[in-house]
């Protein structure tokens, strides 16, 4: 029987961390320094969340860098397991962190704005060890890069699954009544979500622990 994997981002702190351990997340996602969006925090609060991160829980460090320098040190200073390239990055970029960190796993988020997310996707998966489809507009006169609370075409997204081999995470907009949808439209490896699990900007225990029995009933788990 399949599983989706689950990730919670924009952890903020131990508590919500524990919160999202509790309801069986197989990742959460630790945000840094963004030109906006919500669950940003500094790099000695990712790595304690990442250094309390549970056996069997895998930490992601988000950034927005580019350049492989700047990506090594953000991985190196967090300790982080995964780092979450949530611009993209050139094969060549991606090839250096790996040479540099083997250790390290790599996800690089395609923003699905049209087919060409297809293309972007398979162009990079060679290099990475996952893919994240999320609905961020980097190319916007204000940029986002997630967290956007925004859904986008789930079709293009089933098609990244069925075109790229590796693992695909889906992202945006995913709700604990969206969320079992989302899964037999897409079938995607893992799903991820921040802003729709959280009430006053608070990761909301009720909300969370829907979304995880949503995943579960759509794999067939309960």
């Amino acid at each position: 029987m399949k599983r989706t994997r689950m990730k919670i981002c924009c952890i903020r702190d131990l508590d919500e961390a524990w919160l999202a351990v509790g309801h069986g997340v197989d990742a959460v996602g630790l945000v840094g320094p963004m030109p906006n969006g919500p669950g940003q925090i500094d790099a000695p609060t990712v790595r304690l969340l990442t250094a309390n991160a549970p056996a069997g829980v895998s930490s992601w460090t988000l950034t927005i860098a580019t350049d492989a320098a700047t990506i090594i040190e953000t991985a190196r200073a967090s300790a982080t397991q995964t780092i979450q390239l949530v611009c993209g990055v050139e094969p060549a970029v991606a090839d250096a962190v790996r040479a540099a960190m083997p250790a390290l796993r790599i996800v690089s988020v395609i923003h699905v704005e049209g087919d060409d997310a297809i293309e972007a996707a398979l162009r990079i998966a060679p290099h990475v060890h996952g893919v994240l489809l999320d609905s961020g507009r980097p190319g916007a006169k204000t940029p986002t890069y997630g967290g956007t609370g925004d859904t986008h075409d789930w079709a293009v997204s089933r098609r990244v699954v069925e075109a790229v081999p590796g693992p695909v995470w889906l992202a945006g907009g995913l709700t604990p009544s969206n969320v079992g949808d989302a899964i037999r439209a897409v079938r995607p490896f893992g799903v991820d979500v921040c802003s729709k699990l959280r009430t006053d900007g608070q990761l909301d225990a009720a909300k969370v622990a829907a979304f995880s029995a949503a995943v579960r009933a759509a794999d067939g788990r309960d």
